[in-house]
């Protein structure tokens, strides 16, 4: 975990070496815990950073704002920026920061401001539906 500012840190480039693209995710994006819909949208970005596994953004607007609570934890991605989080009460310890987000993303990610993306293992699903 890494609780340092990014005014600090390192600021790199998505390139050849690391790719990170974003697209319009196919399909309606669907997030649950607890039985409940958290997020739902038909605007859902499908971000792929090499590396690591496809995430799924979602704009807040299509999240039930009132399931989350926001925590002080953070870290930082030298390739997008200082990262916040959400811990989604209704699914108990299981769901503690499994939400996180960009307020400021870097320029090359800047698409994916202020959208919600959402840890698997701490949400019940995450489905795509066509």
């Amino acid at each position: 975990m890494n609780n340092t500012s990014s005014k600090a840190k390192e600021i790199k480039i998505p390139g050849p070496d690391h790719p990170i693209t974003i697209s319009p995710a196919e399909g309606k994006v669907r997030v649950t815990v607890a039985g409940r819909i958290v997020a739902e949208s038909m605007r859902a970005l499908r971000l792929e950073e090499m590396g690591h596994p496809r995430v799924y953004y979602l704009p807040r607007s299509d999240a039930d704002m009132s399931l989350l609570i926001g925590t002080t934890h953070y870290t930082y991605c030298p390739y997008k920026g200082d990262c916040t989080y959400y811990s989604i009460p209704i699914g108990g310890t299981k769901s503690e920061y499994a939400v996180w987000t960009y307020e400021k993303p870097y320029e090359a990610v800047a698409g994916i401001r202020k959208y919600l993306a959402f840890y698997p293992s701490r949400v019940d699903a995450i489905e795509v539906v066509s």
